[in-house]
């Protein structure tokens, strides 16, 4: 089980049979390591918000490197990996997502049309389209890296419903909107672009982050409620 130590500045891997850590320290100016994700050669990528950083570590030879993003104060946040291994991530500092060449490191952005766009999190569906959920402006997003185009829809909740955590599934674009009390689920149908809504039942709290599994369900991260949720998908016929 891998981990990062977000305020202690390293990579951590978790032995579930004995308990033990190993850490893979960070350089010194790269103290808050945020969200890892693994590329299918085994290399760990991760981002660091407050550090401006992005990072690739080789779990085998414990080889770290990093590479600051152009975008000062951008806040990389969220990752993902196309289907042809290449990492995506969003900055949430700015209207920014940026693309990773997972071997040089080098980094290209894509600029989002609103100057008030905060991408917090990213999905990426099987036609390795980019979708991200607006935080500040209440709008899920979609991008296509080989054209640039960027196209958005408002959320079901409104200008001020925070959407966050953000997962693809089955056809569907599926995130919460993490202002409303409580949390709300919400499903959108890429064919039809209809949206779908839910109250998740006990709250939410804050979910931050959010995947699918390879059963078809979804599993939520309830941030302050010492939660995690799963919710097993049904018919998704009604709308609204």
């Amino acid at each position: 089980m891998w981990f990062t130590a977000n305020q202690k500045g390293y990579i951590g891997k978790l032995d579930p049979k004995t308990g033990n850590v190993t850490e893979y320290k960070l350089p010194e100016d790269v103290r808050d390591p945020h969200t890892p994700l693994f590329a299918p050669n085994g290399m760990l990528f991760f981002t660091a918000q407050a550090a401006n950083t992005i990072g690739r570590l080789n779990p085998k030879t414990g080889e770290i490197k990093v590479v600051k993003t152009p975008t000062e104060r951008a806040n990389p946040y969220g990752v993902v990996m196309s289907s042809k291994a290449i990492p995506f991530v969003c900055d949430f500092g700015t209207n920014k997502i940026i693309r990773i060449d997972p071997d040089t490191l080098a980094i290209k952005e894509y600029e989002l049309p609103s100057s008030e766009s905060r991408p917090r999190r990213i999905a990426i569906s099987p036609d390795d389209i980019i979708w991200y959920s607006d935080y500040s402006r209440g709008y899920l997003g979609r991008l296509d890296p080989n054209t640039s185009k960027v196209t958005e829809w408002p959320s079901p909740s409104g200008p001020k419903s925070q959407p966050y955590g953000i997962t693809y599934l089955s056809g569907a674009i599926w995130y919460v909107e993490s202002a409303i009390k409580p949390n709300v689920l919400v499903r959108f149908d890429i064919k039809t672009e209809k949206f779908q809504s839910w109250i998740i039942p006990g709250g939410g709290g804050v979910v931050r982050n959010i995947k699918s599994t390879d059963d078809g369900k979804i599993v939520m991260a309830e941030s302050g409620v010492n939660k995690i949720a799963l919710v097993e998908v049904g018919s998704t016929n009604k709308s609204q």
